[in-house]
């Protein structure tokens, strides 16, 4: 079936549309699109909640559903949103996560595993940023990994989460150039600011997030950019290399994307991806990019299914090297 409006539309008026209330909650068959609930994993105003809120307001002002909610599952980098979407019964229900969740189902051991749910689409992708103090006695990526290699554990890095995209970047970078992952000395704090706070006060030698958190300072000059992750520079902070053209073959986006119910009907899931695809075409998704400097990585249906287990591979390989999980 093509992935069109048309396709959704036709899938919300069909016929076999049914919605079965009981003790249990309400059960919401096949078809049933005219309304629409996206679980953001996490707390508010975090990257996966203000990309689930920006989805909500696109589908609704492009009419594609009438009435579309977002609500917030919080904890363990996303895995008790994942567990919770396993028990989901509800067609008309996404669940917004990314390149975090993959790290996170490893290290916090969940039951639950991406292969247990249905994967919808990649939507998009935030650059990480790797930036240096003012004064720092390097000024680019290869003067940094020179005084890194030197003293891995004097050479303190700051950035989000354990086994967030974060630290999964610092130890690519660590492998690429010849430094042992297990080594780094990764410093987790709750968010940008707090990472941010830490680089400007020179308690660290480096730090990583994403443009949105570090990209200002970088214009600003009260932080060195050193390098970006992703294949091309930023258009936030352009004057920054990427690692690849610095000569470290790394590469990373911190990516998102969206997740339904496990068990449900083929017609089901293809008119979840129609929607998709129908917002990702229109112009207010364009937009919405740009504003957020954010990179389209579309990749729906089964190509998006096969990048995962990919994506699974190699989180898991550095994050054993790291030490993370066993």
């Amino acid at each position: 079936m093509p992935l069109s409006r048309r396709s959704f539309l036709a899938g919300a008026l069909a016929t076999t549309a049914g919605v079965l209330a009981g003790c249990a909650g309400t059960v919401v068959q096949a078809g049933d699109l005219s309304r629409l609930r996206l679980m953001a994993p996490a707390s508010p105003g975090g990257g996966w909640d203000t990309t689930a809120r920006v989805f909500q307001r696109v589908v609704q002002t492009s009419g594609l559903a009438r009435n579309v909610q977002v609500f917030n599952v919080e904890g363990a980098g996303g895995t008790i949103g994942l567990g919770q979407l396993a028990r989901e019964t509800d067609d008309a229900l996404l669940m917004m996560m990314g390149l975090v969740m993959v790290g996170a189902v490893d290290t916090n051991d969940s039951a639950t595993r991406l292969a247990d749910v249905t994967p919808i689409a990649r939507l998009i992708g935030e650059t990480e940023l790797i930036v240096a103090p003012a004064d720092a006695p390097y000024s680019d990526i290869a003067g940094f990994v020179e005084a890194w290699a030197a003293d891995p554990a004097g050479t303190p890095i700051a950035g989000g989460s354990a086994g967030g995209t974060d630290q999964i970047l610092a130890g690519l970078l660590a492998q690429a150039a010849g430094i042992d992952p297990g080594q780094v000395n990764y410093i987790a704090y709750s968010g940008g600011g707090e990472s941010l706070a830490a680089l400007l006060g020179n308690q660290v030698a480096a730090g990583i997030s994403g443009t949105a958190d570090y990209g200002e300072q970088v214009r600003t000059g009260d932080l060195v950019g050193l390098a970006v992750s992703t294949a091309e520079r930023s258009d936030q902070v352009p004057d920054v290399p990427t690692l690849v053209e610095s000569g470290f073959d790394v590469e990373v986006d911190n990516w998102r994307g969206l997740m339904a119910r496990p068990g449900m009907s083929d017609q089901a899931r293809e008119d979840l991806t129609a929607l998709v695809v129908d917002v990702h075409d229109s112009d207010e998704w364009a937009e919405a990019l740009e504003t957020n400097g954010w990179s389209d990585l579309l990749l729906a249906g089964e190509e998006y299914g096969e990048f995962l287990v990919e994506e699974e591979q190699r989180v898991l390989a550095i994050l054993r090297e790291i030490g993370l999980v066993q």
